[in-house]
């Protein structure tokens, strides 16, 4: 049976970025990359439909080792795409991946100190082992989307479909659109598909918060020039993490003035009369849920122009032409796209189990948002809500590192964080507002009402916690496999 000092599950963003960080800390240690399909990317290859993007900041999305140089800050998803297969195939990170291998359960043997993983691959089981199990398999369910069941979705005359699985040989060139949702992914459809469209309409239940970002980074272009690339992405990365935080916590602080601010931004993009307040002003509070951002307000531009536009309603059913709304108004569509969210799927599925014990995540708690309380050498990524996925992903890396570095040091087998303070109360691991995370969150671990317990959304806490906070902090221990017994039993 092969055996591997780490096995990493995911070939995206965050599997990637960790082998390349371990692979450099540690050049002898022997690691592979199980990835369920047959490329390189995750989610940057998984989502093809038109526009597709990033939702923040490519100085932050980018890798802290690798800088981003393109022109674009806001980038579409094949540059991304490129940018993570250019960084597995520089660091030979991509001989590592066994592609094809859906892991499907893990075991953990506190008496060997390793996982025994077993995988599917062309239908036949693959069993490997592994000193070190570490996810990065995001956490949302890649077959399938979600999709409520619309009444009459049959009837309907027109061709519907889910941006997850976008066909590649649709045509939308002089059709009447209509993109079902009003978060990251319908803001993205709805400019990109209006230009060839005759018409795109966005059909919202509720609005979402939208803001508009530039799509290159003008000062980001000047320090390239004056200091390179590297020292630039450093100044660069550090001025966005510091924007966005401050943008956050006075969301937090002062949620009416950020209201204020966001919605002023918007009429000043929107033509005039644009009935602002139903369209742009949710509910709830700026970062209750993420705010989408639009790259040099092409959103508002596709509205500003005619070519798009946005209702805000319920829908009543289909119909054999488009949609009834139960305002009474009725949509025309020949394609309608249901950008209606995620189905999440807590580490992909692989089921866990300890010592024999099948491990029930909800009755787990997260430590410092990236392992199990009593799941033995076992990491995982969950990047940040409010701020870019890689931020996170690479301080995950950067503290499994200084763990594996401390086993070295002292001679240790296992890590395990324990969880013995009763004064610790139970929280959702996300607590997040998102439809996508309220439908599912009862499946996954739970967080902790405070440190190391409590799942931060703070870059700068974290980094000073994972990168310099101290590794024995009471809650993680440390031991040796068990020593097995050479001598002969008395007759």
């Amino acid at each position: 049976m092969t055996h591997f000092d780490v096995v990493i599950v995911g070939a995206g963003l965050s599997g990637v970025g960790a082998a390349h960080q371990l692979q450099a800390a540690f050049p002898r240690r022997t690691y592979a990359i199980l990835e369920a399909r047959d490329v390189i990317g995750g989610t940057w290859d998984l989502f093809r439909y038109p526009g597709v993007r990033s939702d923040s900041d490519m100085n932050t999305l980018g890798y802290r080792f690798r800088p981003w140089t393109d022109a674009k800050s806001i980038a579409d998803g094949p540059s991304i795409l490129q940018y993570v297969r250019d960084t597995a195939h520089e660091a030979g990170v991509d001989r590592h991946i066994w592609f094809g291998h859906r892991v499907v359960r893990a075991s953990w043997s506190t008496a060997s100190a390793r996982w025994t993983i077993e995988a599917e691959h062309d239908g036949a089981p693959v069993v490997i082992t592994a000193s070190l199990l570490y996810l990065c398999s995001g956490y949302y369910h890649y077959d399938r989307g979600h999709q409520p069941p619309f009444p009459g979705i049959d009837r309907f005359g027109g061709t519907v479909v889910h941006p997850q699985h976008w066909p590649e040989d649709l045509d939308y060139t002089d059709k009447r659109v209509v993109v079902i949702g009003s978060g990251a992914t319908a803001v993205t459809l709805v400019p990109a598909m209006a230009d060839r469209a005759t018409h795109v309409t966005m059909l919202q239940r509720s609005p979402s918060y939208v803001s508009t970002l530039p799509r290159e980074d003008a000062l980001a272009i000047k320090l390239r020039r004056w200091l390179g690339a590297r020292r630039a992405y450093f100044f660069v990365r550090w001025k966005n993490v510091l924007i966005s935080t401050f943008f956050y916590q006075l969301a937090r602080r002062r949620p009416e003035r950020v209201k204020a601010l966001l919605r002023e931004a918007a009429v000043k993009q929107l033509p005039a009369g644009f009935d602002v307040d139903t369209h742009f002003k949710p509910r709830y509070n700026p970062w209750d849920q993420r705010l989408c951002f639009v790259p040099d307000g092409d959103l508002f531009r596709a509205v500003r122009r005619g070519r798009a536009s946005v209702v805000t309603d319920v829908i009543d059913e289909f119909t054999p032409s488009g949609l009834r709304l139960a305002s009474g108004a009725e949509l025309d569509a020949d394609i309608v796209v249901t950008a209606t969210g995620l189905r999440l799927l807590p580490f992909g599925g692989i089921e866990l189990v300890v010592d024999g014990r099948a491990v029930e995540l909800p009755k787990t708690m997260a430590y410092k948002g990236m392992m199990l309380s009593d799941v033995p050498n076992f990491v995982f990524t969950i990047g940040y809500t409010n701020a870019s996925w890689t931020l996170k992903a690479d301080l995950v890396t950067e503290y499994t590192i200084r763990l594996l570095r401390q086993l070295d040091a002292r001679g240790f087998d296992q890590f395990v964080p324990s969880l013995d303070d009763p004064t610790v109360t139970e929280r959702p691991l996300l607590d997040f507002q998102a439809g996508y995370v309220l439908r599912s969150i009862d499946a996954f671990p739970r967080s902790g009402s405070r440190a190391p317990w409590r799942l931060g959304m703070s870059y700068a806490q974290d980094l000073l916690a994972l990168r310099h906070g101290r590794i024995e902090d009471g809650a993680m221990r440390f031991s040796r496999r068990p020593a097995v017994s050479s001598a002969v039993p008395s007759p």
